[in-house]
This record gives C-alpha cells, sequence and structure tokens, in this order.
C-alpha cells in the first residue's frame, strides 16, 4: 500500500545551537541501510521522475527548501519542504518529482535498502499499470 507523510522530528539543543538525532526504528521508522544527499542543484532542474516498489525513504531539507511532486495513481499532491525539523517520509508506491529547488538546498535522504536499480520504476506508464494492478 502506498503511504506517505510528514513527520516533524525533536529538536535538541541549547544557546549554542540545534541537534537533530535520527534513529532507525525510532524516528525513521526502518533499519536505516544508505543515506545520500542533493546539493548544488541547478535552478529550473526537476529530479526524480520515479518510483519505488518496496523501499521506504524519508526526505528532509536540512538547508534551503524544495518541492516534491507526490503521486500515488490517482491523486497528486505538492509538498514543500523547507525546514530541517521535518521530513517527507515516502513508503510503498509512490511516483515523486523533486523541483524549485532553493540554491542553497541541501536535501538529505535515508534510505531502508541499499540501492538497487531493480526497485525503480522509471517510466510514469509502468508506474500506473503497477498501481492498477496492485488495486486488483
Amino acid at each position: 500500500m502506498a503511504n506517505y507523510n510528514l513527520i516533524d522530528f525533536k529538536t535538541l539543543g541549547d544557546e549554542r545551537g540545534s541537534l537533530i538525532a535520527l534513529e532507525e526504528n525510532y524516528n525513521a521508522p526502518f533499519p536505516i541501510k544508505r543515506v545520500y544527499y542533493i546539493f548544488e542543484t541547478e535552478e529550473g532542474v526537476r529530479r526524480g521522475y520515479h518510483a519505488h516498489i518496496d523501499l521506504k525513504q524519508i526526505a528532509i531539507v536540512v538547508k534551503g527548501s524544495c518541492k516534491f511532486l507526490i503521486d500515488d495513481g490517482t491523486n497528486r499532491v505538492n509538498i514543500t519542504l523547507d525546514n530541517p525539523n521535518q521530513g517527507l517520509l515516502i513508503e510503498g508506491l509512490i511516483w515523486r518529482e523533486m523541483y524549485d529547488f532553493s540554491k542553497d538546498c541541501v536535501l538529505l535522504v535515508i534510505a531502508s535498502e541499499h540501492y538497487d536499480e531493480g526497485d525503480y520504476i522509471r517510466d510514469y506508464k509502468t508506474f500506473i499499470n503497477k498501481v492498477k494492478n496492485e488495486k486488483k
């Protein structure tokens, strides 16, 4: 079943600054097997254009902002990420596109599995057909 939602992270800190700890099976509701980040994205560039079959991810803008187009095959939602205290949890069969990156955007993604090209769906029509077949 496809799912996405925003997660608010508990911020710790004092006069020296703030800290957020990401912990598997706690505020990240899955084992963490991969972490990557996207930065220095040129103006006007859209990224993503894919879905995953099984991968779970949390996207966090640690600096700046960007937008996500989230599509479950029936509904499309645009979400702005602009707060390091919040992450976008994406599970199941969800098409995603990232766009409107601020010049200073650093987008951190934590994932439940190691990179596996076989888990990607990179063609939108294939994605829609898979969603239809899953609903049967």
